[in-house]
Order: C-alpha cells, then structure tokens, then sequence
C-alpha cells in the first residue's frame, strides 16, 4: 500500500482486510495524491490539506520525501481540523493525541510523519480489533457528520472525519 497524509475512510477499509498489509517505502513520489493530502469536511463542503513538500519529482522514492515548513502549513491544518471537528462529538477526547504533529516539527520526512499519524489513528480505532463480518456496517452506510444536514453525506472522507464523529464505533464502518 502506498503513504497516506490522515487516508480516506476506503484505504484504511483496504489496510484493515488485508492481513499482510504494508507500506511501500521505496514506491516513487507521484505528485497530488493522498502521500501529502487528505480531505476533509469543512462548513462549506470537503476541503483538502496539503503538507508541502522540497522539491520532489517523481523519481525519487517516498521514503526520501521531506516535509517543507513553507507556509506555517502546521497551524493552517491544526485550524482547519479544530473548524471542521471541534463541534463534533469526540474531537475534544482525541485532539490531545493529534495536536503533537501540529504543534511542533515532529519529523523531518512525510513518511515518517504519515506513519506515526497512521499508529495513532490505528491505536484510538482499535483497527487490529478482529471484527466478525456481521458487525460491519455496509461501506455506502452514512454516519453522523456535524455538516450534513448543510452538506449532505460526504463519502470517503479522511479517517479523522469518521474518527471524530462516530469515536469507538469507528471500527464498526471499516
């Protein structure tokens, strides 16, 4: 499996049914994919953030991709996440595990940022839980979203999304 900066909803239903699931570290960077962006709910409908990068071209393996500090990218992304979820149910319970990563430079290269991000998320989701199929809820099913009722369901957002409106029962939508 690729990278990905805080993964849709569908890569951690891939990652969480495939028993050997891995990240690829040597794949080649392709530019405006989800190794640096994920969307997100916004007020006004989904928005995507962006970590930038140095100057990666497409020859040069993930794994030596290294995360800008152009732009006080850290703060923009800690205010949209605080905007789109502070109102929904389990974002006060879980901000204190995300805030870390957007409050200081906590690693140099995306992978390393993306997979400490990933052992967190995989950590409060419990994702290693063996679930019997017959307790998952069907992919298309909504969940609560704090934008809906503006919005209408949006699908496949990043796990955050789901995260932080649904909290413990996260799992049940994998």
């Amino acid at each position: 499996m690729t990278t990905a900066y805080l993964a849709p909803i569908s890569w951690y239903r891939t990652f969480r049914a495939t028993a050997d699931a891995s990240i690829d570290v040597s794949e080649h960077y392709v530019k405006q994919t989800l190794r640096n962006r994920c969307t997100i709910a916004m007020p006004d409908g989904p928005a995507h953030l962006v970590i930038p990068v140095e100057s990666a071209s497409c020859h040069v393996p993930i794994r030596d991709i290294r995360i800008s500090e152009h732009g006080n990218w850290r703060h923009h992304h800690w205010n949209a996440l605080r905007t789109a979820y502070g109102k929904s149910p389990f974002f006060e319970y879980y901000a204190d595990d995300f805030a870390p990563f957007y409050h200081s430079r906590t690693h140099d290269y995306l992978i390393d940022f993306n997979a400490a991000l990933h052992e967190v998320v995989s950590n409060l989701i419990d994702i290693h839980q063996d679930v019997p199929i017959e307790a998952r809820i069907e992919a298309e099913t909504p969940y609560y979203q704090v934008f809906a009722a503006r919005n209408g369901f949006l699908p496949d957002l990043s796990i955050v999304d789901l995260l932080f409106n649904m909290g413990p029962e996260s799992i049940f939508y994998l």
